[in-house]
């Protein structure tokens, strides 16, 4: 099986929370996270976690990323696990690659990806009749590791995307969205945030055939070749 994989974000918006320290690699790199409010058309916000190096921090000469500041960010969403309570839990965020000033009006939010299914997907249909799915897609980076990524379908997408099986390789491309939700401990409701790609295109990577359909939300059926929906 080839090894295959895209993982590209681009996001801007305001920075709502400053960089505060969050952990260090071996070798003394060490890195910090922000939170970036990213305005959707409708109104409503995400806002999302940004991993950033201290390297990165030090050479950015245009902002102090002080809270209220407009950035655009270049990078590729990320997981890993952490021992949380006894427990182990995935924490996804966008690792920051490069950083530019905010120069559009209408705030950015694109991800592709490239990668494996690796649960069988989630399918159901909503009391209103709303078709949706759920998918967690393996891409792997380059260090031989991987990283989990929970995407969100939608409408005929999802239905299309139901019959997908653990280890095909499938490409999206949509936005990065926050959630949040209530978890009951106890006798006790905490808030808490989910973080997850809502997906606007899906295709199947299939290698040697040179073009697949691709459903999006306006009923629309494109055709588009490998090397296009890999970027090249």
């Amino acid at each position: 099986m080839q090894n295959l994989r895209k993982n590209e974000v681009t996001l801007s918006g305001k920075i709502s929370s400053s960089p505060v320290f969050s952990h260090e690699f071996v070798g003394g790199e060490r890195f910090y996270e922000l939170i970036l409010d990213v305005n959707r058309l409708s109104g409503a916000v995400d806002s999302l976690p940004i991993t950033i190096s201290e390297n990165l921090l030090k050479t950015v000469s245009f902002t102090d990323f002080g809270k209220g500041e407009e950035i655009e960010i270049n990078g590729d969403f990320r997981s890993y696990n952490k021992e949380v309570n006894g427990k182990s839990k995935l924490i996804l965020s966008v690792f920051c690659k490069s950083v530019s000033p905010k120069t559009s009006q209408i705030d950015k939010n694109n991800i592709d990806l490239l990668g494996y299914i690796c649960k069988p997907p989630t399918y159901r249909v909503t009391p209103l009749n709303r078709q949706i799915n759920d998918i967690l897609l393996a891409v792997n980076r380059q260090n031989k590791k991987s990283d989990y990524i929970p995407l969100i379908i939608w409408g005929r997408n999802a239905t299309m995307a139901k019959d997908y099986k653990v280890g095909d390789c499938v490409g999206i491309r949509g936005r990065v969205q926050s959630r949040k939700f209530s978890k009951v401990i106890g006798d006790v409701a905490e808030e808490r945030t989910a973080y997850e790609v809502s997906v606007q295109d899906v295709y199947e990577y299939i290698p040697k055939i040179e073009k697949h359909l691709i459903f999006d939300e306006d009923k629309a059926v494109k055709f588009v070749g490998n090397d296009a929906l890999l970027g090249r």
